[in-house]
């Protein structure tokens, strides 16, 4: 079941980090708490994809740094027993819930879904348990070799990762009677809801402390909070005021079934969003620690309120105390405010999703609304005529970024000067140089040959491979722009691909282009059309293991909920981005994924309906190397040379203006027509699925 770090201390390795003096600290302040076991997750307390410096309480009590808070797992009997879920209902989720382990951290939990599953096995790993005699970590195998590194004789490693896993241990650890600690902040609903089902009738308490125990442990070493300015976007770069969007949500409340009078916004995305604020507290997202509670008569936004400027302030109306003027409250006080809130007359709305234990368990029951997702997420997800133009300047200087990079790699890879570490390096500072740009998405994927098709495989300065043209290569990379988000993965090879590369990857082209060119009816779920994707994959036997798309921000999320093809995503509605992203991975050899953004908008049919189909935002053609025409049919062709038109008009101009000549021959080059070379049959497969889709759809 687990694999014990060696007990022989002077035998380990010079990476392992003593923490005999850490977990003493901790164990005193358990101590004075009257606790037997303390429960500590790789996670914020705003449930964030990327967490801060100081919130990397696991990292710092084990010494164990892998970010294995996003994970995905097999679909198995341990998710049933955990999810108290049929088999019935997951029928319909079953390439939701099979996950491969072949994307890195950010995209993991992104495509992992329904979100409550998101939830409970993305707290469940990576997390530590130190009790009054022993610790230990639960991480997947992506991570086995790094803690058994990092992780000194104090800690034991544990290979099986649920909230399952960690109560059997901590069930045999705790003797009856025991209490097991842990911080309400740093536990969704659901989580917590889990570990107390699991505690039932065993004897042992769970016990909410507020106090942050390896905080204190942690003391003055702990990194500070940040503090830079909190600023508001310029208001070009934004789609409606925020006075705009209160009243919208106000309005949005008044017609509810239960009229709340409160509406706690708990994801940072949601405050920046909602204010059009922004700042760099989360590595890759720019967001600040926040809350904000609004009410029918009040905005009270709970931030360290001197990070703001006094133009900032006054954008704010924080000078007055109408219905629309912003109250600043100091961020450590939410959880009174919102206990002493909830004694009056009130009914306070939460999504679920991203609200934590710490602050539902002070509202009363029978005052509390409950959404699995907030209405700013909803609205936030529908992009308005201004953030869609916004979004789509964004991506076309972000594919100026990515010619240059593979104009750069052409040239340099057969010099055998660039590693996977290099490239990833260089096409970040491509995109640092850009126009309004607050530095990259997330973190670059930058993948050689079978490196492509590793779990988690992310090139470091010291451990990386040389980038060959003998080797396919994979990019997965974003920025982040005042006007948009963007996300954009293409797979290359400067060799000669075997046939079966050009076949995969064909075919993985071939779903891209199924799917973006998908006509559907309007409130359709992303769940019901995710299978088009993989219906080129699946007719020779091949799939991937992973989600095929996911929502997209304006200088926000790069993994924007709840929009995406998962079932626990929010049917299609016009105005939303979502990413596309197909892919196929063969284990030991290579990767393949290629992802573009999209935008929902209305389709055109021959008969009155609403309908709807995908308009692709990103501008940058495919390897022409690895592409079988053979296999594709008239109509993908079809749609594949139109795109590659696009391409040129809308890019090709930006590479002039700029007089990039040589990336705009390249792209010349790269996006000429390309032509049918053997005719094209429809298979049987293919007209069961789409078939069996339509049916789907209809009954949904």
């Amino acid at each position: 079941m687990f694999g014990c770090l060696p007990v022989i201390c002077q035998h380990l390795p010079v990476t392992a980090v003593n923490t005999t003096m850490r977990l003493a600290a901790l164990r005193q302040q358990m101590q004075a708490w009257n606790l037997t076991a303390y429960i500590i997750p790789d996670t914020d307390a705003h449930m964030s994809e990327y967490i801060g410096k100081h919130d990397e309480r696991r990292a710092w009590i084990s010494g164990f740094t892998g970010t294995a808070g996003n994970s995905h797992y097999p679909l198995s009997l341990l998710l049933l027993v955990d999810l108290n879920r049929s088999m019935e209902d997951l029928i319909g989720t079953q390439f939701d819930v099979f996950i491969s382990p072949l994307l890195s951290r950010e995209h993991r939990c992104a495509a992992l879904a329904p979100l409550d599953l998101q939830k409970l096995l993305c707290s469940a790993a990576g997390t530590a348990v130190v009790t009054m005699g022993k610790a230990a970590v639960w991480t997947d195998s992506r991570y086995w070799t790094q803690a058994e590194r990092q992780m000194d004789c104090n800690w034991e490693l544990h290979k099986e990762v649920s909230i399952s896993s960690i109560v059997t241990w901590i069930l045999a650890e705790v003797p009856a009677g025991g209490r097991v600690g842990f911080d309400p902040f740093l536990f969704s609903v659901d989580s917590w809801e889990n570990y107390y089902l699991q505690f039932q009738d065993s004897n042992r308490h769970l016990v909410s402390v507020t106090t942050n125990l390896v905080d204190l442990a942690w003391g003055s070493e702990r990194p500070p909070v940040p503090s830079q300015p909190i600023y508001a976007l310029p208001e070009e770069f934004t789609g409606s005021t925020w006075q705009e969007k209160v009243s919208t949500i106000r309005s949005y409340m008044q017609n509810h079934t239960r009229a709340p009078t409160g509406l706690l916004l708990s994801a940072l995305d949601e405050t920046a969003w909602l204010f059009n604020l922004r700042s760099s507290d989360i590595p890759y997202n720019p967001f600040f620690y926040s809350y904000t509670l609004l009410t029918d008569s009040s905005i009270r936004l709970f931030v360290n309120k001197s990070r703001f400027s006094p133009e900032t302030l006054q954008y704010l109306n924080t000078n007055c105390t109408s219905p629309m003027c912003v109250q600043l409250e100091d961020y450590s006080q939410i959880r009174d405010s919102v206990k002493a809130y909830a004694l009056g007359n009130v009914t306070i709305l939460i999504g679920l999703s991203y609200t934590t234990y710490g602050l539902y368990e002070v509202i009363p029951k029978e005052k509390v609304v409950t959404n699995t997702y907030s209405p700013v997420m909803v609205m936030k997800a529908v992009k308005n005529s201004k953030e869609q133009a916004l979004l789509k300047a964004s991506h076309v200087r972000d594919a100026v970024v990515v010619i240059q990079y593979l104009v750069w790699l052409e040239k340099n890879v057969p010099k055998g000067t660039v590693d996977e570490f290099s490239g990833a390096e260089h096409i970040d500072e491509l995109r640092r140089n850009e126009n309004f740009s607050s530095g990259p998405s997330f973190e670059t994927i930058s993948a050689s040959g079978l490196n492509a098709a590793l779990a988690h495989y992310s090139p470091t300065k010291e451990l990386h491979r040389k980038l060959s043209s003998d080797e396919m290569y994979l990019v997965d990379s974003g920025g982040q722009y005042w006007d948009g988000t963007t996300d954009i993965t293409r797979t290359v090879h400067w060799g000669t691909p075997t046939a079966f590369q050009k076949e995969a990857y064909t075919r993985v082209l071939m779903g891209n282009i199924d799917l973006s060119r998908l006509i559907f009816p309007a409130a359709t779920s992303g769940r019901m059309v995710d299978a088009v994707a993989r219906k080129a994959l699946w007719e020779v036997g091949l799939n991937y293991g992973h989600g095929t798309g996911h929502g997209i921000g304006n200088f926000l999320c790069v993994h924007e909920w709840p929009v995406g093809f998962q079932s626990n995503n929010i049917a299609m509605a016009k105005g939303m981005f979502t990413s596309i992203e197909p892919g196929y991975y063969q284990d030991g050899e290579f990767g393949i994924r290629l992802e573009d953004v999209v935008l929902v908008v209305e389709a055109k049919t021959k008969y009155p309906g609403t309908y709807l189909t995908f308009e692709v935002v990103s501008f940058v053609p495919y390897d022409r190397k690895l592409i079988d025409v053979s296999l594709l049919s008239p109509e993908q062709l079809q749609y594949l040379n139109r795109y590659y038109q696009t391409i040129r008009e809308t890019v090709g101009p930006e590479l002039q203006r700029r007089q990039l000549l040589e990336e705009f021959a390249w792209l010349e080059q790269h996006t000429k027509p390309l032509s049918a070379m053997a005719p094209h049959s429809t298979s049987v497969t293919s007209v069961w699925v789409v078939s069996a889709l339509a049916i789907l759809s209809w009954s949904s």
